[in-house]
């Protein structure tokens, strides 16, 4: 038997191709995905455990939790602290270090690194073993820099160079006076560094007088559990926590290992759905081929092989079918991750150097689940192969499917499709993340209910294309009717397309009506021209909101500040404005009471005035950041959103009890001319031309968003063209076989008159409407679930509204009839290069 099984694979290389194809995408993609992940995590990993090198011990502040009407804050490394810290048994020195966010221009004016990997921080003293100078010298005083090796090289900076920065906002113009280099991960990452004299560093991070961190090097001979204890009797435990090097190595490890393995979730997903359709065809080319074989595998039960037998045969075969496709895919997929190695560079994202990482559990896992993957889906049609009795499949009793098997099925399909319905709209009338795994349980219930109810959908939706294939005469009739011939066959090609297209149309969805409702809340709770934030999320300066009411023409202006307080024991983030100009900026919807802010008057959101029991005119107690507390005034309460919430109050309330220096997270303003190419000018020129400063008006907002959602989209469209192009092998693969076990029948119709065109017109009809098939139900599904999503959404976000993207429909259906039609280009010119008296003489 085994040899038998052996001889059945060399004896159908060329229908076994297709199969192998599907099982080695999906193969390659998981392998893929591990050596690309693994090969990130590891190089990263080195590259952080060096920065760690000048570190035995770190001392870092304690932050208090909350309590009562007290907020909790966090502590402060003093001078004092650092030198007991130096002066410790086993301590040789001690580096206070200071960092923050520090944005480096090019020559050009743009910006260097990825905004949030562009850092800064101090140079200690003339000479800092963390940062070793390859020219030039320390900076001191607050108008020299030393910045990394590496932005150096990029930027096309040197020594004695003038280079623009910016910390919170306006701009800096230091001179270069030194180029270090250095193992920070960020660096390598593609970020920058630049780093100022320690008392400029803790000026410009407002920290004056104190550290992020101290850093202590132990002397030879010292241990860093030794250094560890030594500093634990010093440093006092409600002020700061002491750690060692290696501790904080292994933990930033542990940090880049999660980071990563959100990127190996998400794509292991994609290449799941990818080995999930190769399934259907694998389990189709199995079925074909065990139906092709029935008589031969009725005779080895005739002449004694058992049903335990038959079925491993088939299983054999697909053992050998796997395993090549597993080596293949693994292969391959060794080949796509250092592939997206390198495209990571070419799209300006750099990595740190290290060697292509290629686990034993990446082979492993390759080799499993190419083997498994194919064995599962074998395993069915070799079952149902070897119940067959031996008289009955040499008389091809079994060739159809009884009345009580369909019956069974679709009554199966039928009750998973209702109960998948049922979750998913019992998932809509949840709220937000509450509804998230009810909703994917009934999506799969749904899914696996339609494709088990597709042969079933496949004669009525077929049928509907007859009048259209009555065009194309006999080609387009026998077209429909061995569309339909074989619904299991036909359900099994198209299903392989439908999941794909629902989760590219479910997607599609989703992204525009989400944009509809962003740009609708921007543009309904926004009255300011324009709106000035960091370009990477920080907190902009006071200075910037100063800078911009000096410009002419600017009418109104308000900053929007956070600042921590008390209420009612619980921690409430108050949103500081200027009360005489928000609702000049602002169109927010008053539920209640006034939109009247200043002095002791206030404005909530609703959800917080519910959560809180209060309504306009009552009296709220506050407990600010420097311990004070006053009772304000609800004046009035709004309608919030995911732009505009909260507890707002006037700066002028709220800045004398700001216990460090204020800063503003966006300033909103209107100008007299309105939004226009030279107010923008104007109002970017007053902040330096700064490169860190984002000036948007709503269309500059709406298309920010729109760009963020078409990236997410395109890069959802290129992960799931995978499932697709195994689609297209499915049908290419099922119209192949298809074509062999009707060379009779071709034959046939050749001898009496269907030419040669004709012949591949039906193919290509037969490949067409199949794929049409698909693409109707994919899109059907995914419009489904796009709105059940949408509901769940809208729950959470007022303005969301539902839209259908019919251009974009209209295309994925373009798709799937393109699709069809390339998929038959092959076997249509194979079943019309058939020799009509050989395919005659042929059983």
């Amino acid at each position: 038997m085994f040899r038998t099984a052996l001889r059945n694979v060399l004896a159908h290389k060329a229908r076994l191709l297709m199969t192998v194809l599907a099982v080695m995408l999906g193969v390659a993609f998981v392998s893929g995905t591990l050596v690309f992940t693994n090969t990130i995590s590891d190089a990263y990993q080195k590259s952080s455990a060096k920065g760690f090198d000048q570190v035995d011990v770190a001392i870092q502040p304690e932050s208090q939790a909350d309590e009562g009407d007290r907020i909790g804050k966090t502590a402060k490394l003093t001078q004092p602290l650092l030198d007991k810290a130096a002066k410790v048994p086993g301590a040789a020195s001690a580096i206070g270090v200071v960092n923050g966010f520090t944005a480096i221009a090019d020559k050009d004016g743009k910006l260097i690194g990825g905004g949030f990997q562009s850092q800064g921080g101090n140079y200690w003293g003339s000479k800092d073993p963390r940062y070793p100078l390859t020219s030039g010298h320390a900076p001191k005083g607050t108008g020299e820099v030393a910045i990394d090796a590496e932005t150096a090289k990029r930027a096309g900076y040197k020594v004695g160079d003038t280079v623009r920065l910016s910390v919170d906002g306006p701009v800096l113009t230091p001179t270069i006076t030194g180029v270090f280099t250095t193992d920070d991960g960020n660096v390598a990452a593609g970020g920058s560094l630049a780093l100022f004299d320690t008392a400029t560093a803790q000026k410009l991070f407002h920290s004056v007088g104190s550290y992020d961190e101290i850093d202590v090097k132990a002397t030879a001979g010292t241990s860093q559990t030794a250094l560890l204890g030594a500093l634990d009797d010093v440093v006092p435990k409600d002020v700061a926590s002491t750690t060692t090097g290696q501790q904080l190595a292994d933990d930033q490890a542990e940090q880049i290992s999660s980071a990563m393995s959100g990127m190996k979730t998400g794509l292991l997903v994609f290449a799941g759905i990818a080995l999930f359709v190769g399934t259907f065809i694998i389990a189709n080319t199995f079925t074909m081929l065990v139906a092709q074989r029935t008589k031969e595998l009725a005779l080895l039960r005739a002449v004694g092989a058992s049903r335990r037998q038959v079925t491993r045969s088939v299983l054999v075969e697909a053992f050998v079918v796997g395993a090549v496709a597993a080596v293949a895919g693994l292969a391959a997929g060794i080949g796509i991750g250092a592939g997206m190695r390198s495209l990571m560079g070419t799209l300006g994202a750099t990595v740190p150097d290290g060697p292509l990482v290629v686990s034993p559990g990446t082979i492993a896992t390759a080799l499993l689940v190419g083997i498994l993957i194919t064995m599962l889906a074998a395993w069915l049609p070799g079952r149902r192969a070897a119940k067959i009795p031996p008289v009955a499949a040499m008389s091809s009793v079994h060739a159809k499917a009884t009345t009580k098997s369909l019956v069974l099925r679709n009554t199966i399909g039928a009750l998973f499709a209702a109960a998948g319905v049922a979750v998913v709209l019992y998932a809509t009338t949840m709220d937000g993340s509450d509804g998230q795994a009810p909703m994917g349980f009934g999506a799969v219930l749904l899914i696996v209910g339609v494709f088990v109810l597709t042969p079933l959908l496949s004669r009525p939706l077929i049928a509907a294309a007859a009048p259209v294939l009555r065009v194309f005469g006999v080609s387009g009739k026998l077209a429909r009717q061995n569309s339909v011939r074989n619904p299991r066959r036909t359900a099994a090609t198209a299903s392989a397309l439908m999941i794909g297209l629902t989760l590219i149309t479910g997607m599609t969805v989703m992204a525009g009506s989400l944009q509809k409702s962003i740009d609708k809340m921007a543009s309904s709770a926004i009255k300011a021209d324009y709106v000035v934030s960091m370009a990477n999320g920080n907190s902009l300066s006071p200075d910037v909101e100063k800078k911009l009411a000096g410009v002419a023409g600017v009418t109104d202006i308000s900053s929007l500040r956070d600042a921590p307080s008390r209420i009612d024991q619980q921690t409430e983030y108050l949103t500081g404005v200027n009360g005489a100009a928000i609702a000049k900026l602002t169109d927010l919807t008053i539920a209640g009471g006034s939109f009247k802010v200043g002095g002791e008057r206030i404005v909530v959101d609703k959800d917080t005035a519910k959560s809180h029991g209060w309504k306009a005119g009552s009296d709220v107690t506050v407990s600010y950041e420097d311990g004070k507390k006053e009772k304000l005034t609800v004046a009035g309460v709004y309608e919030g959103n995911e732009m505009i919430h909260g507890i707002i109050v006037d700066n002028a309330t709220l800045s004398p009890h700001q216990t460090d220096t204020a800063s503003d997270m966006q300033v909103m303003l209107k100008t007299s001319n309105g939004t226009s190419d030279a107010t923008k000018d104007k109002l970017e020129k007053a902040l330096g031309d700064n490169p860190a400063i984002k000036v948007q008006d709503k269309q500059d907002l709406s298309n920010s968003i729109a760009q963020m959602f078409t990236l997410m989209l395109n890069m959802l469209y290129g992960l799931l063209a995978m499932a697709v192009i195994v689609a297209v092998l499915g049908v290419i693969n099922t119209l192949a076989m298809s074509v062999f076990e009707r060379s009779q029948e071709i034959g046939m119709l050749r001898a009496i008159g269907l030419d040669r065109k004709g012949i591949k017109r039906m193919v290509r009809l037969e490949s067409l409407v199949i794929s049409l098939f698909g693409g109707v139900l994919g899109i059907g599904l995914g419009v489904f679930f796009g709105w059940a999503a949408g509901e769940l959404l809208g729950s959470k976000m007022a303005t969301y509204e539902l839209v259908l993207p019919w251009a974009r429909m209209g295309i994925f259906l373009l798709l799937a009839a393109t699709v069809g039609v390339l998929a038959a280009l092959w076997p249509a010119r194979r079943a019309a290069r058939l020799n009509m008296l050989t395919a005659i003489k042929s059983e």
